[in-house]
């Protein structure tokens, strides 16, 4: 009898004790199944999503996204600001009246009482004209800002678009990073499967069985934390898209798997043709060089012509003038040839500023270029190599650890390998298709949006 119960707690006596451990871990096992199907609802609702398509949502984007509405509403609000700029000044009207001597307040009835009075009511028009050219250059100077805010207005359309790209393929990556740890969580069961047989036979050791189990717990984390990770990645393509927060998305359809045949020196030349970014700081080069010759112009005078009539009373007859008036710019020093070498630094800076975001562009191109190639090279490195090799290699391990010939450690080490070339595949082709999105709207070139010309 004490025999008995010394081997119940050593693990090492009767058949009897080793049973028992045995069927705890049969407990286990059925607890893990229960813990899969009660996530296994939570896996049904992906599988019933409406499936999402680039396309649809980058038009929706397209149409919807507050941050377009307000650039377009900018650029279409800097149109107005053209026929404003060449339009006259107001013309100026003025009316008054003259007493004659200060013993009374109103001496034009004065006639009346037989007393002369040169009291009189007066009315005047006048208006002002700047010196010949100045309105056109002022128009000339609120249109080229209005391309420039037409163009900002073009390349927010281009960010959003990339945007929505960028987005969706992390909501797919998520998606698919769930459907790997299902199906790796089968390969962990065979390594448990394995351990239990081979503890049921007596050899292995208990930490063996508790060590697969624990690495199913751990892909269990990991899978939660994708989840977390798709609901935040809907809730900013919905922001994207204009929709509320919590508007339902469904499940991000695979992408197509279409190399383009990118060439670097190609896409730079598009980018500084076409990118809106570099046409907007164009358009401020031309704005600036307007503003440069109009503040030359201000050297010369503005005229004001006006003209006046004034109603006497019947002892004398009535008035009437036209005048001429002109600004004398004697402060030129101060004033006129400041202004002129303010806008000259202006368009140095203006164009500064053409040439940095050129160089920003390129920069960019190349990074992504960069970034595009070693992803379609890992790739291939992951999906002809090393996937293959490590499946080969698992397989390989755990046939081992069946007949006892390597041990459990090497087998899940095996398996992990596996796994993480599996995740690291499908990383890089994120990062490609969204390295190729990034080119794309940094070359302005568009697939589902208006063309920027």
């Amino acid at each position: 009898m004490s025999k008995r119960a010394g081997g119940i707690l050593t693990g090492r006596g009767p058949r009897d004790g080793e049973g028992r451990i045995f069927l705890s871990f049969r407990r286990t096992r059925f607890f893990l199944i229960g813990l899969c199907l009660f996530f296994l609802p939570a896996a049904h609702a992906f599988a019933v999503e409406e499936t999402l398509k680039l396309p649809d949502l980058i038009r929706e984007a397209l149409k919807n996204n507050p941050e377009i509405h307000v650039a377009e509403a900018r650029a279409n609000g800097s149109i107005h600001r053209i026929p404003q700029a060449t339009s006259l000044a107001d013309p100026m009207v003025m009316m008054g009246y003259e007493n004659e001597g200060t013993d009374s307040f109103y001496t034009f009835d004065r006639e009346t009482k037989g007393m002369p009075a040169d009291s009189r009511w007066m009315f005047s028009l006048s208006q002002m004209f700047p010196y010949p050219g100045k309105l056109a250059l002022k128009g000339e100077m609120a249109t080229r800002d209005a391309e420039s805010l037409k163009a900002m207005a073009d390349a927010t359309r281009l960010a959003t678009e990339v945007r929505v790209k960028e987005l969706y393929h992390d909501l797919f990556l998520a998606y698919t990073n769930i459907d790997l740890i299902t199906d790796q969580a089968a390969l962990f069961s065979r390594v448990e499967d394995a351990a239990l047989a081979r503890y049921a036979a007596g050899m292995a050791p208990q930490q063996e069985v508790l060590m697969a189990q624990t690495e199913k717990y751990m892909l269990l984390e990991r899978e939660e934390m994708e989840k977390q990770k798709i609901q935040s990645l809907k809730a900013m393509l919905n922001a994207s898209l204009g929709r509320d927060a919590l508007s339902p998305l469904g499940r991000p359809e695979k992408p197509q798997n279409i190399i383009k045949p990118y060439r670097l020196d190609e896409l730079i030349q598009l980018s500084h043709d076409r990118y809106p970014m570099i046409k907007s700081r164009e358009k401020m080069v031309n704005a600036a060089e307007a503003k440069i010759r109009m503040a030359k112009k201000e050297y010369y005078p503005d005229f004001t012509i006006g003209t006046g009539y004034f109603a006497r009373s019947s002892q004398f007859p009535d008035m009437w003038n036209l005048t001429a008036t002109m600004n004398i710019p004697i402060f030129y020093k101060t004033k006129q040839r400041e202004g002129v070498l303010e806008a000259e630094a202006s368009l140095m800076e203006a164009r500064r500023n053409v040439e940095a975001t050129k160089l920003m562009a390129s920069s960019a191109l190349r990074d992504n270029h960069a970034m595009l190639k070693t992803a379609e090279n890992l790739m291939a490195l992951y999906r002809e190599g090393l996937i293959p090799k490590a499946y080969q290699g698992f397989e390989l391990a755990l046939a081992g650890y069946v007949t006892g010939k390597i041990e459990a450690i090497t087998a899940i080490t095996r398996l992990k390998a596996l796994i993480d070339y599996e995740f690291l595949y499908w990383r890089q082709f994120t990062d490609r298709e969204k390295a190729a999105a990034r080119l794309d709207g940094l070359a302005a070139i568009t697939d589902y949006g208006a063309d920027v010309k």
